[in-house]
C-alpha cells in the first residue's frame, strides 16, 4: 500500500457561512484554496451545518451562504478545476458521522479545545458544538482528502480525525484514508485593526467586499502607537505595515519599508496608501463579484453540480463504511479497502492512543 507521501494530492477544506468573509480569511484560508486548486484534487465545501451551532436566523444562513458561494467564486475558485459545493447537499456525510460517533471516546471530545474553551468560561455548550470534531472528521473522510489546509488552532481537529478513523479501520479494515495537516503560512497570521488576531469576535475586521468608504474609515481609525513622527521605526511587528505589506506590490512593499526606517512621517501616510493599495488588489475580485450578483442562477448551477460531484464521491466512501461494519445486507462480504494509491491506516498508527 502507498505511504501517505506518496498517496496522489486531494485537498479537502470547508469555511463557515458565519459572516462576509474578511482579510483574514482570505489571507488565511481563501487564497491557499486557490492555489492549491491547481496542485491536485481540490473539494471545497460551504459548512452550513456547523454554522448551525452560531446563526439562528433561517433565511440569514441561506444569504450567508449564498454571499459564500458568490466571494469565493469572484476571489478566484474555479468550479472547473475544484468541487464546490454545501455541506448540507451531501447528506452522506451526515450518516458518516454517526459510523465514527459509535468508536469515539467521550473523553477525546472532551480536551478537544473549542468544548473546553467554553466551559472554562462558563458558557453554555451544546451537543452540536461538543460533537463538531466528528462531524468535520466525516467531512475528511468522505471524500478522501489526503491533505486539508488549516491553521494552528485547528490541528487538532486533524488530528482527531486520524484518530478516529485509525480506530475504525482497525475494527473493520482499510476503510478510511488517513489525512494530514498542511499549515497555512506563518505570513497568513493577518493583525485586525486593533492589533489583535483579526476576528469577528473582536470586531476588528477589513471584510474584503465591505463598502470601499465604509473601509476606508475603517483604516483611517485603525490605532496605532503614540512614536515621534521623526523617530525611525521598525516595520516587522508594526500591525499597520503589516496589513499594508498584505496588499502592496514588493516594490511598493520595500518603499513603505524604507520610509519606516527612516522616519520623518505620519501614520496617515501610511493609511492613505494603504486604502489606495487596498481597493487595487481586490479590484478584479470586486468587478467579478458584480457580474456573478447579477447572474444568481450560474452560482446555483455551480453548487449544484458540485454537491452532485461530492454526493458520488462520498456515497462510495459511506458504501464502503456500511459494508465494513455489517450494515449493508446482501452485500459482498470481502472487506472493503481504500482506493489504491492513497495511504489508509498504517502499522503502529491505529486507535485513538496513535502517535502523530
Amino acid at each position: 500500500m502507498a505511504t501517505e507521501s506518496s498517496a496522489p494530492l486531494r485537498v479537502l477544506s470547508g469555511i463557515q457561512p458565519t459572516g462576509r468573509f474578511h482579510w483574514g480569511n482570505y489571507f488565511g484560508a481563501i487564497r491557499q484554496y486557490i492555489e492549491l486548486q491547481s496542485a491536485g484534487d481540490a473539494y471545497y465545501f460551504i459548512a452550513d451545518l456547523h454554522a448551525l451551532t452560531t446563526v439562528r436566523e433561517p433565511a440569514r444562513l441561506r444569504a450567508l451562504v449564498h454571499d459564500a458561494a458568490v466571494d469565493l467564486v469572484a476571489l478566484g475558485l474555479d468550479p472547473d478545476r475544484a468541487t464546490l459545493f454545501v455541506q448540507s447537499d451531501v447528506p452522506e456525510v451526515t450518516e458518516l458521522t454517526w459510523l465514527l460517533m459509535t468508536v469515539t471516546p467521550m473523553g477525546l471530545l472532551e480536551r478537544c479545545h473549542a468544548y473546553k474553551d467554553k466551559k472554562t468560561r462558563g458558557v453554555a455548550a451544546d451537543a452540536g458544538l461538543f460533537t463538531y470534531p466528528v462531524l468535520m472528521s466525516a467531512d475528511i473522510l468522505a471524500y478522501d482528502a489526503t491533505v486539508v489546509p488549516v491553521g494552528e488552532d485547528q490541528v487538532q481537529h486533524i488530528e482527531v480525525c486520524r484518530d478516529l478513523a485509525g480506530t475504525f479501520n482497525h475494527l473493520y479494515g482499510d476503510v478510511f484514508i488517513l489525512p494530514r495537516p498542511r499549515l497555512v503560512e506563518a505570513g497568513a497570521r493577518v493583525p485586525g485593526t486593533d492589533g489583535q488576531k483579526m476576528s469577528k469576535s473582536y470586531d476588528n475586521t477589513l471584510d474584503v467586499f465591505e463598502d470601499p468608504a465604509a473601509q476606508k474609515k475603517k483604516i483611517m481609525r485603525i490605532t496605532t502607537d503614540s512614536r515621534p513622527m521623526d523617530q525611525p521605526k521598525d516595520p516587522l511587528g508594526d500591525h499597520l505595515f503589516d496589513l499594508f505589506a498584505l496588499v502592496a506590490t514588493d516594490e511598493e512593499r520595500e518603499a513603505m519599508a524604507d520610509l519606516y526606517r527612516r522616519g520623518g512621517f505620519g501614520y496617515g501616510e501610511v493609511k492613505k496608501a494603504l486604502v489606495e493599495a487596498a481597493a487595487r488588489f481586490f479590484a478584479g475580485a470586486r468587478a467579478r463579484r458584480a457580474e456573478l450578483e447579477r447572474d444568481p442562477a450560474r452560482i446555483e448551477a455551480i453548487l449544484a453540480a458540485g454537491a452532485a460531484r461530492a454526493r458520488a464521491q462520498a456515497g462510495a466512501v459511506l458504501d464502503r463504511a456500511r459494508r465494513a461494519c455489517g450494515l449493508a445486507r446482501g452485500a459482498s462480504t470481502a472487506p472493503p479497502t481504500a482506493p489504491r494509491g492513497h495511504a489508509a491506516a498504517q502499522p503502529g498508527r491505529t486507535g485513538p492512543g496513535a502517535t502523530r
